[in-house]
């Protein structure tokens, strides 16, 4: 028996629907935002003219940047704290969403802590704080998930907490907030979005219904990702901005993989992009995955669907993005890699990894990452 899980109220798209905010906002606003890239092109000051000219109190938490960590968020909640807001509106990337989750979850609950809710111990729900999610980049689908991702650098780990609570209650899709992405992070977030779509789809978990949203979804984003980097049209952009987040929901369901679980011990280590860590290590995890039979026939399919083969596509669009081929030519340090393998090893078997379609033990992985770092096939 399998059970598919939507949540949240609604999704807003298309070009322009940021200005839809100023009807579904309460009277209290706190806006969650990263560093300067949204104050630089305008979006801030034009979410703060519409919520002036309706009159709604609101106050700003910025400065949240990639892989958020536990210090963060908790210095992000004490202003929220502070201010006692009624709706809370999370807009930038997807590190952004992560930690306006759970900001907003321990302000409505003030007795919880980040340590309960990676125990399991979160509530399932919120009632007074509404959460608007309005991504500006295309990748992670956290605006329709209820994963929020944190890095908890004592460990030097991502480790992705869960609960239905931190779903927003309402995704605003506006592709016109994606047209400043800089390429190399429309490639890395877009890649991000691949990955999700294709773990979901050779996810053990899946079913018909999970299937076709992560089939959709990748062929959907290998249509227009190129033409995105490109010329960073505004067609394009929109549509990717709508197949991540189907991806999403096809992930949500049926869950990710060995890819993912990698990325996030790699990132909590050496806060290396998530998008490109997975990008680098998608081509050896499906070969590695292609030994299973089910997989093998999946992708097959895919290729089929696209007209060709699907591994070789990811490699070319890789080519495209400027990506590199192995971690090491990423930039992570071969010192550091072999000083920390044992950890790194360690957490790649954990999280995601855990659904992946082939059971991972430590010596299987142990090839699997040496292959990733070094570039060997």
């Amino acid at each position: 028996m399998s059970s598919l899980k939507f949540y949240g109220d609604e999704i807003i798209t298309g070009p322009g629907t940021l200005k839809t905010i100023p009807d579904i906002v309460g009277q209290r606003v706190v806006i969650v935002t990263g560093k300067s890239a949204l104050f630089k092109n305008g979006t801030i000051n034009r979410i703060e003219t519409l919520l002036q000219a309706q009159n709604k109190v609101y106050e700003i938490i910025s400065g949240i940047g990639a892989n958020p960590s536990v210090a963060d968020v908790e210095a992000g909640l004490i202003k929220m704290n502070g201010f006692n807001p009624d709706t809370v509106i999370a807009i930038g990337g997807g590190s952004v969403l992560d930690a306006a989750k759970v900001m907003t979850l321990m302000c409505e609950y003030p007795e919880l802590t980040i340590t309960a809710i990676r125990n399991g111990k979160a509530p399932q729900k919120r009632e007074r704080i509404k959460l608007i999610a309005v991504p500006s980049t295309s990748g992670t689908a956290s605006e329709v998930t209820r994963a929020a991702v944190i890095t908890f650098t004592r460990e030097n780990i991502k480790i992705g907490l869960k609960t239905k609570a931190f779903i927003p209650d309402i995704a605003i899709l506006d592709g016109e907030l994606t047209l400043s992405m800089p390429q190399n992070v429309m490639a890395d977030s877009g890649m991000d979005a691949l990955t999700h779509g294709l773990e979901a789809y050779i996810n053990k978990n899946a079913d018909d219904f999970t299937k076709t949203m992560a089939k959709g979804a990748v062929v959907g984003l290998l249509k227009y990702l190129r033409q995105s980097f490109e010329t960073g049209d505004l067609n394009s952009r929109q549509h990717v901005h709508n197949f991540q987040c189907l991806a999403g929901f096809a992930f949500q369901n049926a869950g990710l993989g060995m890819d993912h679980g990698i990325a996030h011990a790699f990132g909590g280590r050496f806060g290396t992009s998530h998008g490109l860590l997975n990008a680098i290590a998608l081509p050896y995890v499906l070969e590695y995955n292609q030994s299973d039979p089910q997989v093998k026939a999946d992708l097959a399919q895919l290729s089929r669907e696209i007209g060709k083969d699907i591994i070789e596509e990811i490699k070319e669009l890789n080519k495209t993005f400027k990506i590199p081929s192995s971690f090491q030519a990423a930039g992570i340090i071969e010192s550091e890699f072999i000083e920390n393998y044992d950890e790194l090893l360690q957490n790649s078997l954990m999280g995601s990894t855990q659904r992946n379609p082939i059971k991972m033990e430590a010596a299987e992985m142990d090839q699997v990452l040496k292959n990733i770092y070094y570039g060997k096939n």
